[in-house]
């Protein structure tokens, strides 16, 4: 079962998982009124369909993508404008696409590095998977294809869950360091319990970013993030 990104979103905070500011609308002027709350500042509108590839995606009306940056308030009201209502087609959706009825507004921080990650159920180990890659903002499969060797993969035993050294181990091959590190142990924990919560199928998170905090020191921050609930 599928959940839209705000809701994903919304789980992965209750475990201590870092999100930015957001808000769903479903009209252009409430996509101004949360742009506004925000500061004013740039932020993302995402739309809100149970398929991936929204970024690359078109809608029937010939607009471009279903996620854009944008840095004033007639920016916004412009892009929500031309999203909603309108059929997105991805390369998930099918040739049918989804009707957008509504949008995530969320604030955008000033990104350093994009990070891949997610927790799965490797049905070859029967135990859940933490993979993990410094190639963040593409498709893994892309990774996969182009630098299988930039793929981290961490084997957690069901019955200790992901522990601290696990952790660790993950957060030095993303070449993460000092504070870094203890919000990667931290964040990588709160990622897993949501999986294992949640009876997930697959968390997903791409990009987790590296930003900068309001003190001027690095946050990590899920910018993106995918939750599917098991079936059963």
């Amino acid at each position: 079962m599928k959940i839209h990104e705000f809701q994903s979103r919304q789980i992965l905070s209750k475990f201590g998982v870092n999100v930015p500011p957001a808000r769903v609308v479903y009209s252009p002027d409430e996509a101004v009124k949360a742009f506004e709350e925000f500061g004013g500042q740039m932020c993302v509108v995402k739309a809100q369909v149970y398929a991936g590839g929204r970024g690359k995606g078109v809608f029937r009306n010939g607009f471009q993508g279903g996620v854009k940056l944008c840095r004033s308030a007639a920016d916004v009201f412009d892009k929500a404008r031309s999203m909603l209502g309108q059929v997105l087609v991805t390369k998930q959706t099918g040739p049918d696409g989804r009707v957008v009825r509504k949008l995530l507004v969320a604030a955008a921080p000033a990104i350093r590095k994009e990070i891949y990650l997610a927790v799965l159920l490797d049905r070859g180990a029967g135990r859940p998977v933490v993979m993990a890659s410094t190639e963040g903002g593409v498709d893994i499969e892309e990774v996969a294809a182009r630098s299988p060797e930039k793929i981290i993969r961490e084997i957690v035993d069901p019955a200790f869950g992901l522990q601290v050294w696990q952790a660790r181990k993950i957060a030095a091959a993303l070449d993460l360091r000092g504070d870094l590190m203890n919000q990667a142990i931290t964040l990588l924990r709160g990622v897993y319990n949501t999986w294992l919560a949640s009876d997930a199928s697959m968390v997903e998170i791409n990009p987790l970013c590296i930003v900068d905090g309001r003190d001027g020191k690095p946050r990590l921050v899920a910018v993106d993030a995918k939750v599917s609930i098991d079936d059963n």
